[in-house]
């Protein structure tokens, strides 16, 4: 066992961790259950949190790299959540939900890096996150809708 501390949602956390623990099931074992893992083979992207403010899947990386890092999860962004959350479920696209967190949080992400995507890069950038609902098409009227609010409100 080895202990490592982290900022966590603007806390600072320690949690006593195992060599091969991953992000993930160190992130959950806090109670962090927006994070979620439908692979554990960085295909889904149901786990994506965002490390010193990018976009990791947190299935991979151990927990051990997170020593002194900032890591956030959806329950550290409610203000962003229930933003797009609105726009999700105007399109309805939210469907089971399953997906949404990590979907989510890669959203967060585009608004950052490219605030005028077209649907090709949205497509392109969220093409690691998977929906077993939807064929996507109410996903990215929902980003779009997010993407033109939050540039009005820029």
């Amino acid at each position: 066992m080895m202990q490592i501390e982290f900022i966590l949602n603007g806390r600072k956390v320690s949690a006593a961790i195992e060599a091969d623990d991953s992000l993930y099931s160190v992130l959950r074992a806090l109670g962090m259950y927006s994070v979620k893992c439908g692979c554990e083979t960085t295909n889904c992207g149901l786990c994506t949190v965002h490390m010193d403010g990018k976009a990791v899947l947190s299935c991979s990386v151990p927990a051990a790299r997170c020593e002194g890092h900032e890591i956030t999860t959806l329950e550290g962004m409610q203000e962003e959540a229930a933003r797009l959350g609105a726009c999700l479920a105007g399109e309805g696209a939210e469907q089971c939900g399953f997906c949404a967190p990590g979907l989510m949080m890669n959203v967060f992400q585009l608004a950052r890096e490219n605030p005028h995507a077209t649907d090709a890069q949205i497509d392109a950038f969220l093409a690691g996150n998977l929906c077993r609902c939807s064929g996507y098409v109410s996903q990215r009227r929902a980003i779009r809708r997010y993407l033109s609010m939050m540039e009005v409100q820029g």
